[in-house]
């Protein structure tokens, strides 16, 4: 599994990430979700992202893999969800990070990301400086942000954030040339969160969820060819090669389809022809586009 650097951080990431939110769920058994979280590891992928309302995924992560910790790059979030404590303020970045730290079973979080909030959460007195704060701590080694557009643009421009996480897919291009680009100019690594884009080539007709149900009306308007590829395959690979991208993050919460997904990283980036027509259909369509997905 080909490895990168996570921006200036120091920390190296396989190309394919797990994101653990099937790991969390109650539908899953305790020894599935060890036997997946083992099989991530052994199968060479090194970054684990998960959040605190991933269900149980922390404290599954922290229960089955704290002997192996040397061995990932484990990253999460902050800014809600700490019992007693308004959502959003520096109290529940700083008692966020502890509560981190307790479920994953760690000395230290590689990767703590603000958990897609809006510039106007940002702007809170003292917000981005208690997350910096758990850094000179050594609590944390990467303050991070997760989010898309102007909010992800304005994280950017604080110069506080090592590492940003944002949507890169087929049907959502638009950070690729301003975020994206930015981050890598500045030295920011950057993780692709949504690289299937929702998969919305499952649906005959338009889902009634928003998020599927954009992606699959873009997909339908770009009108784009797979050239005889699975479109899985056509959206894993453009996603982990775009310049800039660290490494992207794909769920399952099956060994399966995550052996399935490292085959496909595996073969490496779409001819180049082939990038270029679908950077141009979705450029050509990006118009009046809902930019909230």
């Amino acid at each position: 599994m080909e490895r990168r650097p996570l921006g200036r951080t120091g920390l190296q990431v396989s190309v394919l990430g797990f994101g653990a939110g099937h790991v969390g769920s109650p539908d899953l058994a305790e020894a599935e979700a060890g036997a997946l979280l083992h099989g991530v590891l052994d199968s060479g992928i090194n970054l684990i992202d998960t959040a605190p309302g991933y269900g149980l995924s922390e404290e599954r992560i922290g229960r089955h893999l704290h002997g192996r910790r040397s061995e990932f790059v484990l990253s999460t979030k902050c800014g809600y969800g700490v019992p007693g404590v308004e959502d959003w303020t520096p109290e529940c970045i700083t008692r966020g990070v502890e509560q981190a730290l307790h479920r994953l079973r760690t000395d230290v979080l590689d990767v703590v990301h603000f958990h897609s909030c809006p510039v106007e959460v940002l702007q809170r007195p003292g917000l981005i400086d208690a997350l910096v704060r758990a850094v000179e701590a050594g609590k944390v080694r990467a303050a991070a942000y997760s989010g898309d557009n102007a909010a992800l643009e304005y994280a950017l421009g604080t110069g506080a954030f090592a590492v940003v996480q944002t949507s890169v897919n087929l049907f959502d291009q638009r950070a690729i040339d301003r975020g994206v680009a930015w981050a890598r100019e500045k030295g920011v690594g950057v993780i692709a969160k949504r690289p299937l884009g929702n998969a919305p080539w499952r649906f005959s007709e338009r889902p009634g969820a928003h998020d599927i149900g954009e992606y699959w009306h873009r997909m339908r308007t770009m009108a784009l060819d797979a050239r005889g590829l699975d479109w899985s395959e056509v959206a894993l690979r453009f996603a982990a090669h775009v310049p800039g991208v660290s490494t992207c993050i794909v769920g399952t919460g099956r060994l399966d389809n995550l052996r399935r997904n490292l085959r496909t990283v595996e073969q490496g980036p779409l001819p180049v022809d082939f990038v270029e027509t679908i950077r141009d259909a979705f450029r050509r369509n990006d118009h009046g586009w809902d930019g909230m997905i």
